[in-house]
């Protein structure tokens, strides 16, 4: 009797269980990953833990997947992804134009080393394509407009 407990037990909670807990309620773990991924499109780079790097690059990339159709619908769902809706609109209008030559993996994780207090391995969640280099042009790439002249008559 007491194998068929335990065997109960093991196969009771095998499916249904999605990515890590990071010993948090459901609300509180949904809110950490949403403010994460806010930070993200913000900043355009953060420095977290590993495990929540792995958790936050998911959860923005399928919004970057979204955000690169555009049309009004997967806006809507974005604004509901985030916190706010200056982001949402960054996300679609700014970043996700850039990354159309991409059809996956926009995000990637480098690891930095461990916390000092708690020796908790962090990393460096960054955009695969540096977007300050595209927004900012070089003055040879502008072209700069001709001075004019009067013409004497």
């Amino acid at each position: 009797m007491i194998t068929d407990d335990y065997s109960r037990r093991l196969s009771m909670h095998r499916h249904g269980y999605k990515g890590k807990k990071f010993n948090r309620e459901t609300d509180n773990r949904r809110a950490l990953i949403v403010g994460l991924a806010e930070s993200l499109i913000k900043y355009g780079a953060i420095k977290t833990t590993i495990p929540k790097a792995k958790a936050v690059v998911a959860y923005t990339e399928d919004l970057i997947t979204k955000a690169k159709k555009g049309d009004l619908h997967n806006r809507r769902q974005i604004i509901s992804a985030l916190q706010t809706v200056e982001s949402a609109h960054k996300l679609v209008d700014d970043i996700a134009p850039m990354l159309n030559n991409r059809s996956s993996g926009y995000l990637k994780i480098i690891k930095i080393g461990a916390r000092r207090g708690d020796n908790a391995d962090i990393a460096k969640i960054c955009f695969v394509d540096d977007l300050s280099k595209k927004d900012k042009l070089t003055k040879s790439e502008v072209e700069l407009p001709k001075p004019k002249t009067k013409d004497a008559k």
